[in-house]
């Protein structure tokens, strides 16, 4: 229960008017030209976390298959006969 008041406070916080002063605010400072420059950037900069996050994920995966595979050490030893 407390988890849920704790989503209706931060919901709460923000009203229609808060994002629209926001989203105002962002438009003045970098302008109509730079918005789509920076959500590309910040889209690039998210698939290339997760990229990585992802072959860090493979990589401790095979690692882990790779020490879960069984070993096995066959000696062979040659004898020589007379």
């Amino acid at each position: 229960m407390l988890l849920l008041t704790k989503n209706i406070y931060f919901l709460s916080l923000f009203a229609p008017e808060h994002l629209m002063l926001i989203a105002f605010v962002v438009l003045l400072l970098f302008g109509g030209k730079k918005i789509p420059e920076l959500m590309r950037g910040m889209g690039k900069g998210i698939r290339e976390f997760n990229d990585a996050k992802d072959s860090v994920k493979k990589e401790i995966e095979s690692g882990i298959a790779e020490k879960d595979k069984p070993t096995s050490t066959t000696t062979t030893s040659s004898s020589s006969q007379p």
